[in-house]
């Protein structure tokens, strides 16, 4: 089975300093980039985050502060990636909601104006997850009968991933070989933004999802409560979170104006 593309796709990986989206760092990433013909190319980058690795971190995936010392910033490679990914689908394994949106902030904080509205995405665990229920080691080998031995090492699961939807494709009849509808079924709930802070009501306004306006549609929010808009700005949220949200004050401004 191979993959039904009308463009490409970038299946990726990401090892970062921690968990935290909005305040944690790459420190390396594997992209493979499958092409429409078949064709693939496949670029694995060490990138020095700029902050320490805990050695709790390194303990999981083995890259040590030493080891990234004297390579790039994300900054110094943000371009190359962003070339390579540029007008591409993504997939991964639990990138909806780990690797695409630190790998959002980390373009933003390069200064790029990273966007996901001209793409969609496949999270192959979340189709593993609601067709097995376990993690990538137990995917690789349900699936493809091999064992990840090189697991956290973000070029082999980065492979593995993109063997695992293969296989979950030639396993399920019923899963439709096409990116769009693979995007869909893999994701868990829309969001405005990739963090889970702005959601859609059924008319498809954007709303708050947490905190004292949780429900409400932003725009209202901002009409009546000017401030918030400005809390948020200068609080920790993601920078993805806070872009979606000024598009949003922008829109409110333009309809204004018009």
């Amino acid at each position: 089975m191979e993959l039904n593309l009308t463009r490409p796709i970038c299946f990726f990986d990401l090892e970062t300093t921690g968990t935290n989206v909005a305040k944690d760092r790459i420190v390396e990433i594997s992209v493979l980039k499958v092409y429409p013909n078949g064709n693939k190319e496949s670029k694995t980058w060490l990138v020095n985050p700029e902050v320490e690795i805990p050695e709790e971190v390194i303990a999981i995936h083995g890259i040590s502060n030493e080891k990234v010392a004297n390579e790039p910033t994300f900054k110094d490679l943000s371009r190359t990636i962003y070339a390579m990914i540029k007008d591409c689908d993504l997939g991964g394994f639990n990138s909806d909601r780990f690797d695409i949106p630190l790998l959002a902030e980390e373009m933003l904080r390069a200064e790029l104006d990273f966007d996901m509205k001209s793409m969609v995405s496949i999270d192959v665990q979340t189709i593993f997850h609601k067709m097995e229920k376990r993690t990538l080691v137990a995917a690789y080998k349900f699936y493809c009968d091999k064992d990840l031995n090189d697991a956290h090492s973000a070029e082999a699961d980065t492979l593995a991933t993109y063997e695992v939807l293969l296989s979950q494709l030639d396993r399920y009849p019923d899963l439709e070989n096409n990116v769009k509808k693979l995007a869909e079924f893999s994701t868990h709930r829309q969001f405005a933004d990739f963090a889970g802070f702005l959601g859609y009501d059924e008319d498809g306004a954007e709303v708050f999802a947490f905190g004292k306006h949780k429900g409400r549609k932003v725009l209202d929010v901002l009409e009546k409560e000017p401030g918030y808009f400005g809390w948020i700005l200068n609080a920790d949220f993601p920078l993805y979170t806070k872009k979606v949200l000024t598009q949003v004050k922008l829109s409110q401004l333009n309809n204004k104006l018009g």
